[in-house]
C-alpha cells in the first residue's frame, strides 16, 4: 500500500510518483493518402474547369504532390533511413500550405519521428496535423493528448499544458486515461517545471471542482499535494491538503501521518505539543512509545494528574510502554498520589476563577483543570473569560476553548474559534478543525464516530 510515512525526526516526505505513461512510441498514425484525382490534377491542361466541382475535394499543389509522393514511398520502404531522408522531410514542410497538405505532411512527419524514435520530430508532425483543422472531431482529444506528452518529454511545459488543456476541454479519455488523470497530469506539469505554487493552486482548484460536482477526490490528489508542499515547506498550502485529506480519508494511519507532518514542519513547545498529542489520542493515532512519553511530559502529572493517569493506563493496555519504564511508572505514581487532592481542590479553584478580580493565571488554570477532567462546559466558561484578560496567551486559550466546544458537540462554534487562532498554533488549529468537520458528519453505518473523552 502506498503510504505516507513521517517520523518525529525530520526526513523527506515519502515520494509519490504519479504520471501518465508516454504512449507515443508505438502509436503510429495513418498518413493521409493523396487522392488519385489530386495526382491526376497535375496533368490536366484545362485551367478553366468549374471551381464548384472541386468544392469539398482535397487541395494539393502540383509542387507539393511532386515532393510528397516519392518521400512517402521512401519512408514506407523496408529499412527506410529517416535520418538520410531528413532533408526531404524538411523541404516538404514549407510546401505544405493548404489544410490538406498540412495534415498529410503532419502524419508523414509524425510517423517518421516514430520510426526514428525522434520525439521532437513526432511533436512537429502532431502540431502540423492539429494546426490544419482537419483532424477528425472524434480524434482531436487523442491528438492533443499525444502532443501534450511529446511536449512534456521535451520539457516544454508551457506548450504541454496548452495541449493538455485542449484534451481536457474535449473530454478525452481512453481505457487507461480518465478525466481525473488529466487533471493530476496538469498539476504534475507545473511540478515538473518547478512551478510548485502554481501546481498546488491548480490541484486545489481541481479538488474543489470535484467536490462541487459531488464527485469523490482520489486520495492520490491529496497525497501529491501534501508531498510537494511538505518537501518545499509551502505553507499554509500543506495544511490545506492535509485537512482535506483527513476529512475525506480519516483513518488512524492517515491521522498519525497528518500529526507527524505537522510536528516535522514546526518546533512546538510543551503546551502546543500537549494540544497536538491530545488530538492524536482522540483519533486513535497515538501508538509510539516516544509519543506517549512526550504527552506525559507535556501534561505533567503534577498539574493534570487525571489526564496523565488515563494516558499511561492506555499505553500499558496497548503494550506501547512496558511497566519497567521508570519515567512512566514514576509519573503514574505521582498522578495517582495527586488525583484525590486535585479533585478536592476543584470547587475552590472554580470559585476563585469566577471572582471579578481573578487573575488570568487562575482563570486559565481552572479552564485547564476542567478540560482535563472532561467538564467541558466549565472549561468553556473559563477559557472564554480568559480571552478578555490582559496577559493571556490568546492562541492557547482559543485552541483549548475550541477543544472544549468539540467536547460539547458545538462543532460550528469550535470551527469559528479555531479560525481565530494565530501564530505558531495555526497548524494545530487546522487539524482540530478537520476533526470537528469529521465529528459533525453522520457516522458511516457500522463505524461509530470517534468519542471525545476527558483527557
Amino acid at each position: 500500500m502506498n503510504r505516507i510515512l513521517i517520523n518525529s525526526a525530520r526526513k523527506p516526505f515519502s515520494g509519490l510518483s504519479l504520471a501518465i505513461a508516454l504512449a507515443t512510441g508505438t502509436a503510429v498514425l495513418a498518413t493521409a493518402v493523396i487522392p488519385a484525382e489530386a495526382q491526376a490534377q497535375r496533368k490536366k491542361k484545362d485551367k478553366k474547369k468549374d471551381k464548384k466541382k472541386d468544392e469539398g475535394k482535397a487541395s494539393y499543389s502540383d509542387e507539393f504532390v511532386a515532393a510528397y509522393q516519392p518521400l512517402d514511398e521512401a519512408l514506407k520502404a523496408e529499412g527506410a533511413d529517416v535520418a538520410a531522408l531528413r532533408p526531404q522531410i524538411d523541404a516538404l514542410i514549407p510546401l505544405s500550405v493548404s489544410a490538406d497538405e498540412q495534415i498529410a505532411t503532419g502524419g508523414l512527419v509524425y510517423n517518421a519521428g516514430t520510426q526514428a524514435k525522434d520525439q521532437a520530430l513526432q511533436l512537429q508532425g502532431m502540431e502540423m496535423m492539429l494546426a490544419s483543422g482537419k483532424v477528425p472531431i472524434e480524434a482531436i482529444g487523442q491528438y492533443n493528448f499525444i502532443a501534450y506528452q511529446l511536449a512534456a518529454a521535451q520539457k516544454d511545459f508551457t506548450k504541454a499544458r496548452s495541449y493538455l488543456q485542449s484534451a481536457i476541454d474535449t473530454n478525452f479519455t481512453n481505457e487507461r486515461v480518465k478525466p481525473a488523470d488529466l487533471k493530476i497530469a496538469m498539476a504534475e506539469s507545473y511540478f515538473s517545471a518547478e512551478e510548485n505554487a502554481q501546481g498546488l493552486d491548480y490541484l486545489k482548484r481541481a479538488i474543489a471542482e470535484q467536490k462541487n460536482q459531488g464527485l469523490p477526490v482520489d486520495q492520490t490528489w491529496y497525497r501529491r499535494g501534501i508531498t510537494v508542499a511538505y518537501n518545499y515547506e509551502i505553507v499554509p498550502d500543506v495544511y490545506d491538503f492535509v485537512a482535506g485529506w483527513i476529512a475525506d480519508y480519516p483513518s488512524p494511519e492517515n491521522w498519525r501521518d497528518a500529526v507527524n507532518l505537522t510536528r516535522n514542519l514546526n518546533t512546538f513547545e510543551g503546551p502546543e505539543m500537549l494540544d497536538l498529542l491530545r488530538l492524536s489520542k482522540r483519533v486513535d493515532a497515538l501508538t509510539e512509545k516516544q509519543d506517549y512519553i512526550l504527552y506525559v511530559e507535556a501534561a505533567d502529572a503534577r498539574r493534570l494528574p487525571q489526564e496523565v493517569k488515563e494516558l499511561i493506563d492506555q499505553a500499558y493496555a496497548a503494550g506501547a510502554i512496558g511497566r519497567d519504564d521508570t519515567f512512566i511508572s514514576d509519573a503514574l505514581r505521582t498522578a495517582n498520589d495527586r488525583i484525590a487532592a486535585d479533585r478536592a481542590d476543584l470547587p475552590a479553584l472554580e470559585t476563585d476563577a469566577r471572582k471579578a478580580d481573578a487573575g488570568y493565571r487562575t482563570v486559565l488554570a481552572a479552564g485547564n483543570a476542567f478540560l482535563s477532567y472532561g467538564e467541558y462546559a466549565k472549561a468553556q466558561e473559563f477559557y472564554t473569560k480568559a480571552l478578555d484578560m490582559p496577559g493571556v496567551d490568546k492562541a492557547e486559550a482559543l485552541t483549548r476553548l475550541g477543544i472544549a466546544q468539540i467536547g460539547l458537540s458545538d462543532y460550528d462554534g469550535a470551527r469559528e474559534t479555531f479560525a481565530k487562532v494565530e501564530g505558531q498554533r495555526v497548524p494545530i488549529a487546522r487539524l482540530w478543525t478537520a476533526f470537528a468537520d469529521q465529528q459533525s458528519q453522520p457516522a458511516t453505518p457500522g463505524e461509530p464516530a470517534t468519542e471525545l473523552t476527558g483527557g
